[in-house]
C-alpha cells in the first residue's frame, strides 16, 4: 500500500498524468457524436458529447465508458484502483462486500464508503482524497449539465455518425441564460416536493371569440361532425316472428380536423392562419433506465424520444421521468419551444443505465407530475416503458399485493372510472422478451391507455411515432353514446363495447357506453342486441334511437349531436331469405377473434398450448366460413393472419413466455378499445396486422421510418429479433 502511494505521490510531483489503461471492452476513441461499438457488437449509452481533447496535449487522462448496474443507483467503472479496493481512504475502515456499506467508485477509479464520500463532497468539494483529479460527477449532483467556462457538456445520444438525428443535436446551440426564466430541475441538485413548477400555457381558445367567421369554422368542423352510422343485422323481419339477440351496430367516426388551417385576413389586412389546428397535449414519459437497458436499448430509446420531442409543438407540453431502483424526474413540464426542446434533449442525453426495475416509484413520480401541475393542456396522457419485471413492488412473497394484482402499481386517482374522465391514460410499451406484460397491460387497461409489445429493437421510434401520431390528434373527448329504446315493448339485452363502460338503466330501455377521447379519423364499432317481438300492428317497426354527447376541446363545451339516429326495420307479412349485414357480419368476426384470443390465452396460462392453439383454429374456421371474409374483408383478412401469428407463438412453453404473451395481451388491447398497438411488424406499411391505424399515426410513422427528424433517409429495414424459430404456419 505505501509503496503504491509513493509512485503516486511521485507522479504527481512531477507533473505526469496518471494513465487508466482501459478495459478490453472499451473501444478505441471516436470523434465526438459518433456511436462507439463494444467488442460485442453493441452501443455505448454514455459516450460524451464534449469536444475531443486537444490532440497536441502531451496529458491525458483515459477513463472508462462501459458502464455496468450498481445498488448504488451511479454508473460505475468496471474496473477499480486495486490499491483503493480494500480500505476506504476517508474513514480508514474495510470496504468488504457484505458488511452492508453501499461502495461508491469515482470516475479517477478510486473507491469509498458511500456515506463517506457524500459527506466529504456536500459542501462542493469535487476533489478526489486520494489522487487530487477533479471530479465531473459526484454523489448527489446530477450529471445532466456541466455548464464550464461557458461550454456545456452533455452525455452522448449514442447514435451512428451519419445518423441525421446526430445532425441536430450537432446544430444545438448552447442553452441561453435567462435570469427571468425559472430554473428547471434538470439544473438542481434536488428536486422540489411539489410538482408545480409547470411552464405556462400560452394555448388560450377563448382569444378566438372575438373572430367570428373563426368560430363558425370551428362550430361547423366540430359539432355535429362525428359521422353516425347504424346497421340493423337484416332489413325486415315477418310481423310472425320472434327474433332473439336481435344485433344493431353503431358506427361512429371521429372528424378529420378541429380547425381547418384556411387563411384569413385580420384588421390591418394581413394574412394570419390560425395557429392551433389541434389542441396540445401534456405528455409525461417515464422510461426504465434499470441496467438491462445499457448499451443498445438506451440508445435507441434516446433516438426515440429525440423523435418525441422533435414533433411536440411550442403549446406541447413534456415532462420527463426515469426509473430503476428508485424514480426521478429529469426533466419538468416545459412548452416544447426551441429552447424547451434543447434543455428536453439534454435530459435525455444525460440517461444512463444502472440499478433494478421498480415500475411503481415510476408511475407514481410520472402520476405527481400531472396531479400537482398549475396548469393543464386539453389532453393529457403518460407514456410507460419498460424492459423488466418490477424487482421491487410485485417480488415480496405473501404479501397484500400478490403478483396476479397489479392494479396497485397505478395511483388510484389514475383508474379509469376514479372520477368524471379525471383518469389520465397510460400508453405503456413491454420492450423485448423479459418484461412484465402482465403488468404492462393491466397499469394500461386500468388508465384507459394501450400496451404495445416492441419485439424489435429497431421498432421502438415507430412505436413512440404511432402512439403521439394519436394523441396529437385529438378531436373528440369525454364521449358518450346514448341508447334509448323506441318501441314500448323493446328492451336492450346487451351492449359489446370491449373494455369501454356500459350501462343498463330504466328498466334496460336505455344504455350508455363511455367512449372517452377520440383520435381524427378513429372509429368505432359497437353491437347492441335486442329482442324483437311479433308486432302485427304495423309494416314498419321503430327499434331505437342514438345520439352523441361529448366535449369540444377547443371551446371545452358540451356538444349533443342536433339529430339522433334511428333504426327501423320492415315487417312484412313473410320474408324471403335475407342478406345479413356484412357489415354486421365483420364487426362479429372482430369480436369473435377477440373472445378467441382471450380464451385461447387462459387455455394457455393454464399450462394446455394444445387447447389454445385448438380455440384459435377453431375461429379461424369460423372467419373463413363468414359472408365478410369470403366478401374479401380486409379486416377479416388480418384477424386471419393475427390469429395465425398466435398459434406460431404458442408452439410451445418457451416461445409462449417469451413472446406468445405479450403478443396476444397487445392485441387484446388493441381489440379492447379498438386502437392502434404496436406489436410484432404491426408499424410496416405491409404488415396485415395494422387495425385501428389511423391517418395521422400512419403519416407519424412514415415520418419516423423515412425522415429521421429531418433529414430524409432511405427507408431503415426492420430487424426483426424474434424469440422463436420460423416454422410453417398452421393452415
Amino acid at each position: 500500500m505505501g509503496s503504491k502511494w509513493r509512485k503516486a505521490k511521485l507522479a504527481l510531483g512531477t507533473k505526469m498524468c496518471l494513465h487508466v489503461p482501459r478495459t478490453t471492452e472499451e473501444p478505441s476513441p471516436a470523434p465526438a457524436l459518433a456511436l462507439a461499438p463494444t467488442s460485442a457488437g453493441r452501443f455505448s449509452d454514455a459516450v460524451s458529447l464534449s469536444p475531443t481533447p486537444h490532440r497536441g496535449s502531451n496529458c491525458r487522462l483515459d477513463m472508462p465508458t462501459t458502464p455496468v448496474p450498481s445498488s448504488s443507483g451511479l454508473r460505475l467503472p468496471k474496473h477499480s484502483s486495486k490499491s483503493s479496493k480494500k480500505n476506504c481512504a476517508i474513514c480508514l475502515n474495510s470496504m468488504k462486500a457484505g458488511q452492508g456499506h453501499a461502495i461508491f467508485t469515482a470516475e479517477c477509479s478510486h473507491s469509498f464508503h458511500f456515506h463517506c464520500i457524500t459527506s466529504n463532497v456536500k459542501h462542493g468539494n469535487q476533489i478526489c482524497p486520494i489522487c487530487r483529479a477533479k471530479w465531473k460527477e459526484i454523489p448527489f449532483q446530477s450529471p445532466a449539465i456541466e455548464v464550464t467556462r461557458g461550454r456545456t457538456r452533455i452525455n452522448n445520444v449514442s447514435l451512428p455518425q451519419n445518423d441525421p438525428w446526430v445532425t441536430v443535436l450537432r446544430r444545438l446551440p448552447p442553452p441561453r441564460v435567462d435570469t427571468s426564466r425559472h430554473v428547471s430541475s434538470l439544473f438542481q441538485i434536488t428536486e422540489p416536493s411539489v410538482f408545480d413548477d409547470d411552464e405556462i400555457i400560452h394555448y388560450q381558445p377563448e382569444t378566438m371569440e372575438n373572430n367570428s367567421s373563426l368560430n363558425d369554422l370551428i362550430a361547423d368542423n366540430s359539432a355535429g361532425a362525428i359521422d353516425l352510422k347504424t346497421y340493423p343485422e337484416v332489413s325486415a323481419v315477418s310481423k310472425q316472428a320472434w327474433h332473439s339477440n336481435f344485433t344493431i351496430l353503431i358506427h361512429l367516426k371521429a372528424p378529420h380536423t378541429i380547425v381547418p388551417k384556411q387563411v384569413r385576413v385580420d384588421q390591418s389586412g394581413s394574412q394570419m392562419v390560425p395557429q392551433h389546428s389541434r389542441v396540445p397535449v401534456d405528455l409525461v414519459t417515464v422510461l426504465d433506465v434499470s441496467g438491462s437497458m445499457a448499451g443498445t436499448k438506451l440508445a435507441l430509446l434516446k433516438r426515440a424520444m429525440g423523435f418525441v420531442i422533435q414533433n411536440l409543438g411550442p403549446s406541447d407540453r413534456l415532462s420527463i421521468v426515469a426509473f430503476s431502483s428508485t424514480a426521478r424526474r429529469v426533466f419538468p413540464l416545459r412548452r416544447m419551444t426551441d429552447t424547451g426542446r434543447q434543455e428536453a434533449l439534454q435530459a435525455v442525453n444525460s440517461l444512463s443505465s444502472n440499478g433494478g426495475t421498480n415500475i411503481a416509484e415510476g408511475l407514481k413520480k410520472g402520476a405527481k407530475v400531472m396531479t400537482d401541475r398549475k396548469s393543464k393542456n386539453p389532453v393529457s396522457s403518460i407514456m410507460l416503458l419498460s424492459d423488466g419485471q418490477d424487482t421491487y413492488s410485485l417480488s415480496s412473497p405473501g404479501a397484500a399485493n400478490s403478483r396476479t394484482d397489479y392494479q396497485f402499481l397505478l395511483p388510484v386517482s389514475m383508474h379509469r372510472g376514479s372520477g368524471a374522465y379525471s383518469h389520465i391514460p397510460v400508453h405503456t410499451f413491454g420492450f423485448g422478451a423479459d418484461h412484465d406484460a402482465v403488468a404492462m397491460h393491466s397499469v394500461a387497461e386500468t388508465s384507459g391507455g394501450t400496451f404495445s409489445f416492441i419485439e424489435a429493437e429497431d421498432v421502438i421510434q415507430d412505436a413512440f411515432a404511432q402512439c403521439i401520431g394519436g394523441l396529437l390528434s385529438v378531436v373528440v373527448q369525454e364521449l358518450l353514446v346514448q341508447v334509448e329504446c323506441i318501441h314500448p315493448r323493446l328492451r336492450l339485452s346487451s351492449i359489446k363495447a370491449g373494455s369501454y363502460k356500459t350501462s343498463l338503466i330504466s328498466n334496460e330501455r336505455i344504455g350508455s357506453i363511455e367512449v372517452g377521447d377520440l383520435y381524427a379519423d378513429e372509429e368505432r364499432d359497437f353491437l347492441v342486441t335486442t329482442d324483437i317481438p311479433v308486432d302485427k300492428s304495423s309494416d314498419e317497426m321503430s327499434l331505437v334511437k342514438i345520439k352523441c354527447v361529448y366535449k369540444d376541446p377547443v371551446s371545452k363545451e358540451l356538444v349533443t349531436a342536433n339529430h339522433a339516429a334511428e333504426v327501423k326495420i320492415l315487417r312484412p307479412e313473410t320474408t324471403g331469405q335475407l342478406v345479413v349485414s356484412m357489415e354486421v357480419d365483420k364487426q362479429r368476426n372482430r369480436l369473435r377473434s377477440a373472445e378467441a384470443m382471450a380464451e385461447a390465452r387462459a387455455a394457455a396460462e393454464g399450462g394446455d398450448l394444445a387447447a389454445a392453439v385448438s380455440v384459435l383454429e377453431h375461429c379461424r374456421k369460423q372467419l373463413a366460413d363468414s359472408v365478410s371474409h369470403k366478401a374479401g374483408d380486409r379486416l377479416c383478412i388480418a384477424l386471419d393472419a393475427e390469429l395465425r401469428e398466435m398459434q406460431e407463438r404458442m408452439a410451445d412453453r418457451q416461445i409462449y413466455e417469451t413472446s406468445g404473451r405479450a403478443y396476444v395481451l397487445s392485441g387484446l388491447s388493441s381489440h379492447s378499445w379498438q386502437r392502434a398497438t404496436a406489436r410484432g411488424d404491426s408499424t410496416d406499411s405491409t404488415s396485415l396486422v395494422q387495425a385501428y391505424q389511423t391517418p395521422s399515426m400512419v403519416d407519424m410513422v412514415s415520418r419516423s421510418q423515412t425522415m429521421l427528424i429531418g433529414s430524409p433517409s432511405p427507408r431503415r429495414s426492420l430487424r426483426p429479433v424474434r424469440s422463436f424459430p420460423a416454422r410453417p404456419m398452421p393452415r
